[in-house]
């Protein structure tokens, strides 16, 4: 009899709203006039246009006042990164900047001198660590599945390096993922961890993010510029702190001058002979961070392949985390322009 009162005692307080709340999750709040409407009306036009969202979480003034999950994603489970990955890369490179253990100006080649080819290039020489967070360490085409599917060089590292240096560094957008892994390979060579570890008290635990699986190459590095996977309220969370510089329940968790920086437009990436008038792709030639891009509408965002998103607008203190499987990301952003920033 006492347990069944004690049972029907909790079920009252929990329909009453008075149950525990999990403080490991991100505070929930209620959506204003006409939000929860742009909400499911973007969720219907991206559906009609043939783009399959998996899950989206909508936050305003710090608390999550929209969330969707479509079966088989779920609140709980995980979802592929992709290069999402990269901006976790960035945040770990930035916290070893703020320990001493590396500059934004030390050169590649220096890092490695037991993997350097015999000839030596000026270029190659001359790659320094903001080259390849920005994405112009001057090679004109990435090299990341010659370098990831190469039986005949299991040592990717060793392989990067061997690689021609068409451009001089720091003058020449070219999407790179495996220099992303080499960003990787350089935080561990100097923290003598993993990334994935070197996050956990810097990173995981203090956003309450319980530690995620990151994929890894022959060496046990982990891949850097893809292979994570983290649940849509980790994404959330994480594009909450840079929204707040950095900041998390009143404590500084990431340095701010960091956060200013890797959200920040560092390298012009329109192509060569890019035309505005016939521009179909906005959103990815409004310059590009570090391992982030910025978007119109003066927001900045992690960005993955197949429309994973954590989206940081900062004029409307509001975050987007989505995951997603489409083919289109520029109609998916475009649509999440469309809808849901009128309403914020």
């Amino acid at each position: 009899m006492k347990r069944f009162f004690f049972l029907f005692a909790a079920a009252i307080l929990t329909l009453a709203g008075c149950a525990p709340k999990d403080s490991s999750r991100l505070p929930r709040g209620k959506a204003e006039a006409g939000q929860q409407e742009a909400f499911e009306a973007w969720l219907k036009a991206e559906a009609d246009a043939g783009q399959t969202i998996h899950s989206a979480m909508l936050l305003q003034h710090g608390k999550v006042i929209a969330e969707r999950w479509m079966e088989p994603a779920a609140p709980d489970s995980a979802h592929v990164m992709h290069s999402v990955s990269k901006t976790f890369t960035s945040i770990a490179v930035g916290f070893a900047v703020s320990e001493g253990l590396l500059e934004l100006d030390d050169h590649l080649v220096d890092f490695f001198p037991d993997k350097l080819p015999a000839e030596l290039s000026d270029n190659m020489r001359a790659i320094t660590v903001r080259d390849l967070l920005t994405m112009s360490c001057g090679h004109e085409a990435e090299h990341t599945n010659e370098i990831r599917y190469d039986e005949s060089e299991p040592d990717w590292v060793k392989h990067f390096l061997s690689f021609p240096v068409e451009r001089r560094p720091g003058t020449f957008f070219c999407y790179n993922t495996i220099g992303t892994y080499m960003l990787s390979a350089i935080v561990t060579k100097v923290t003598g961890e993993k990334i994935v570890d070197y996050l956990q008290p810097r990173l995981w635990e203090p956003l309450a993010i319980e530690k995620p699986y990151w994929k890894e190459c022959p060496q046990g590095i982990n891949f850097g510029g893809w292979g994570l996977y983290l649940k849509t309220e980790d994404m959330a969370k994480t594009g909450q702190m840079l929204l707040q510089r950095g900041q998390w329940k009143g404590k500084q968790v990431l340095p701010a001058e960091w956060v200013a920086e890797m959200s920040k437009c560092q390298i012009d990436n329109r192509p060569e002979g890019f035309d505005p008038a016939t521009d179909t792709r906005p959103d990815w030639h409004q310059g590009y961070c570090y391992q982030m891009w910025r978007c119109r509408h003066n927001a900045y965002r992690a960005d993955g392949a197949y429309g994973q998103y954590i989206i940081v607008m900062p004029e409307k203190d509001a975050v987007m985390a989505i995951t997603a499987e489409v083919a289109d990301m520029q109609v998916e952003i475009g649509l999440v322009w469309d809808y849901i920033l009128p309403v914020l």
